[in-house]
């Protein structure tokens, strides 16, 4: 066996929902680059759309579509629109998530529900949608996006986003169990904070900045560009003899707590 394109992701398609985003978009360049179809997918159709025309010239077109990720109607139809495109889906990288902060004893439990709701629900409907195609085929890759909040418990009002997390990891690992006969991998990445427009605001504060590179052992901030490899390795044959991990890119947070 030569290993020379163990990455490489020719004739494979990669469904993105929540791909528009900065860690999506890197995500999404990189599939390309490798040889794969990327479909990305969002609420907002036209910053899908804006990011698959930032890919042209990068290999093969990219394609944009909508969906509420929470909404199994929207999610079926988007899984149509993909296969009557493709035919085929080979990888799905659930990227949507969100957060909302407050004290654990003054947490508003709408928007308790609402966070649970998107990282939860929203990561469960496309794993059952693409994992009924992925069951047919008897293949498949779904990468999770979780975090190190999935393990980590952090002082400030973090009571919904650390239990949405570990719910994602443990997610990940049920599927894993259950669809192995089938021969569909389920893995998840758990980065660290991660720099990106949405997040710019708060990093533009040096006393944050400071407390955030103070506790990673590789004194910095991790950038979209850190979670591509990950992305590469669980998408591609690299990855044929794993699954069911929660892979940490975190710059050593966790090895010191």
């Amino acid at each position: 066996m030569s290993y020379e394109n163990i990455f490489r992701l020719d004739g494979k398609v990669a469904l993105l929902p929540g791909g528009a985003g900065g860690i999506g978009a890197a995500m999404a360049r990189a599939m390309v680059e490798y040889g794969a179809d990327v479909v990305i997918a969002g609420r907002s159709l036209e910053k899908a759309q804006a990011t698959v025309d930032s890919l042209m010239g990068v290999g093969n077109p990219a394609m944009a579509a909508s969906v509420d990720v929470v909404d199994p109607e929207s999610v079926d139809h988007l899984v149509r629109q993909v296969m009557d495109r493709y035919g085929r889906i080979d990888i799905l990288v659930n990227l949507p998530g969100k957060n909302f902060e407050a004290p654990a004893q003054d947490f508003p439990l709408d928007k308790w529900k609402d966070v649970m709701e998107l990282n939860v629900t929203g990561t469960f409907v496309p794993c059952q949608a693409v994992g009924r195609v992925m069951i047919n085929q008897k293949s498949g890759s779904i990468i999770n996006i979780s975090s190190v909040r999935g393990q980590l418990a952090i002082r400030r009002g973090y009571s919904a986003y650390t239990p949405a997390k570990a719910a994602v990891n443990n997610l990940t690992r049920q599927l894993a169990t259950e669809w192995a006969p089938y021969n569909v991998r389920v893995n998840a990445i758990a980065p660290t904070f991660i720099e990106t427009p949405l997040v710019a605001h708060m990093l533009a504060d040096p006393t944050f900045r400071k407390s955030l590179t103070d506790r990673i052992p590789l004194g910095r901030i991790g950038v979209p560009a850190d979670v591509v490899g990950a992305t590469l390795f669980f998408a591609s044959a690299a990855s044929n003899f794993v699954t069911g991990h929660i892979l940490l890119v975190d710059g050593g947070v966790t090895a010191t707590q």
